[in-house]
């Protein structure tokens, strides 16, 4: 008996020092750059397969209706009293967001970022839909394929701000003069997120730089974007749209020619990653020094430093993309 009792005692200490946390729920509080178009839509969709699968996952998954850093930091700001375990964001601005994160962190609460990253030290780990080195070097490789290695090109990004349209960018210009020398960049142009502008400003450039071979769309929106404007310009065939979009948003481009290759990656399983990310994050099974987290559907995804990478960018081409349904 006494031994029984031994034991049962030993049990009671181990359950009350060494808590379960993974049967702890959690509530992740995912903020899109924006919500209601196909890209972050997409990346909800991924987010709550992920909190379904887990079952100990509240995600309240809330964004602002325009592409704007002072509603996400209004969002963060109402959330703070509510404490949530995890707040998960898609930056519009790395450093105007910084101030509302550290101060998250400062009350206790775990924050990621995910698509678009903040500042290092206003964060604890970034999601990464891939290198910024792969996507910069598979847009110019395929540019250089499409129009030959000394084209002038033009770029439609979505603002001088976003971080990760600034990054690509920059990384763009440095593997061009490195790769391919004689390509021009003729000029940039902000389109804020908005399909009608990122209309507007490849008009211009198609009338400002007749001798343009290729554009580049640095968003979901800056994309489709110029490739309405090259259609509707009848310069299909003559100028390349070569950027990253959904293949949902693309497709039409793709069939009637206007594009040929739409890069990006899978931003369902960049949504279903964060949570899992979030989830690992609180268990305790991410950590500084971690070199994987394991997942169900995506399997072990690699930890790169403070970087947790979903994977190579993705292809999508005529052959492909109408299986894809985002």
């Amino acid at each position: 008996m006494r031994r029984y009792l031994v034991i049962a005692t030993v049990l009671t200490f181990m359950a009350v020092a060494m808590p379960l946390a993974k049967e702890k729920r959690i509530t992740v509080l995912m903020i899109p750059k924006i919500k209601g178009i196909d890209y972050f839509n997409a990346s909800e969709r991924g987010a709550k397969e992920a909190a379904k699968e887990l079952g100990n996952v509240n995600l309240v998954y809330e964004g602002p209706t325009e592409a704007s850093v002072e509603r996400q930091v209004e969002l963060i700001e109402a959330w703070l009293s509510k404490k949530p375990d995890v707040i998960a964001v898609a930056c519009n601005d790395p450093n105007a967001i910084a101030p509302a994160l550290k101060k998250a962190m400062g009350k206790g609460i775990h924050v990621i970022t995910w698509d678009a990253d903040a500042k290092r030290d206003a964060r604890e780990f970034f999601v990464n839909q891939a290198t910024y080195d792969a996507i910069a070097r598979a847009l110019v490789d395929e540019m250089a394929k499409q129009v030959g290695e000394d084209a002038k090109v033009a770029v439609v990004t979505s603002s001088f701000t976003a971080p990760n349209q600034s990054e690509w960018l920059k990384r763009m210009k440095i593997y061009m003069a490195q790769r391919y020398p004689k390509m021009k960049l003729l000029t940039v142009k902000p389109s804020e997120e908005s399909l009608e502008l990122a209309f507007k400003v490849t008009m211009d450039i198609l009338k400002a730089y007749p001798d343009v071979k290729g554009i580049f769309g640095l968003s979901s929106v800056a994309f489709p974007g110029a490739a309405e404007a090259v259609r509707q310009a009848g310069k299909k065939g003559k100028v390349a749209v070569v950027g990253l979009s959904t293949p949902r948003s693309m497709v039409s481009y793709v069939k009637d020619g206007t594009v040929k290759t739409v890069i990006l990656w899978n931003p369902v399983d960049l949504g279903y990653l964060t949570v899992y990310t979030a989830r690992a994050l609180c268990d305790g099974t991410l950590k500084k020094g971690s070199k994987y987290i394991q997942t169900k559907k995506l399997g072990r995804r690699e930890v790169r430093g403070d970087e947790v990478l979903l994977g190579p960018p993705m292809l999508f081409t005529e052959k492909n993309i109408e299986k894809y349904n985002f």
